[in-house]
């Protein structure tokens, strides 16, 4: 039982992603949301207390899986330059999946601004950077190849030049320049680390 109710939440967060794509945060109703997962309202309304709760909890999944998915990317190689690729790369996933996730993450920034809850998934969401950005400065410190910055100061800077170079691509609105954005920023975030 168990499992089938965390299938069901799950297909209405995914739904919600893709209505929210569509739409906007503002346009969307519960009733949409329903529709695009295929349930009834009711069904919608059993999971979930209110739009504003499909939204925090669809952020808060969001958030998981991409950690999750940053996470295997630097796992998965050994030498700092290797995990700082593997991060960026990750987070330049493709065209499509950037495109569609920053869109529903402005608008989730958008309502950020007047709700709590809100902010703390946003702050787990930089706290999972940091701590993938802090493991990366770490090894290329001990490796000898990054300079003896902040450990801090260096995982957010690796962030925030990942998400200025996704929201500049995004805003170009050329899906062409995903790549250019892409190896723009790692040089940009090499160029800072390295002696």
């Amino acid at each position: 039982m168990k499992k089938k109710a965390s299938k069901r939440r799950e297909q209405i967060l995914k739904a919600t992603f893709q209505a929210v794509v569509d739409k906007g945060f503002d346009s969307v109703t519960l009733q949409d949301i329903s529709d695009y997962a295929g349930v009834s309202k009711g069904v919608t309304n059993y999971y979930f207390e209110n739009k504003k709760d499909v939204f925090y909890n669809l952020m808060e999944w969001t958030v998981d899986k991409i950690h999750l998915n940053e996470r295997n990317a630097i796992d998965n190689v050994s030498t700092a330059m290797e995990k700082l690729e593997a991060y960026v790369n990750a987070a330049f996933q493709s065209p499509e999946k950037n495109k569609k996730f920053y869109r529903v993450y402005l608008e989730f920034l958008a309502q950020a601004v007047h709700n709590k809850k809100y902010l703390e998934v946003n702050d787990k969401f930089y706290q999972n950077c940091w701590s993938i950005g802090r493991e990366i400065v770490k090894l290329g410190q001990a490796e000898n190849i990054f300079s003896d910055m902040d450990i801090d100061l260096a995982a957010v800077t690796i962030r925030a030049i990942i998400d200025g170079n996704l929201v500049q691509w995004l805003m170009r609105d050329d899906d062409s320049l995903h790549d250019y954005y892409r190896m723009a920023c790692l040089e940009a975030i090499t160029k800072v680390l390295t002696k």
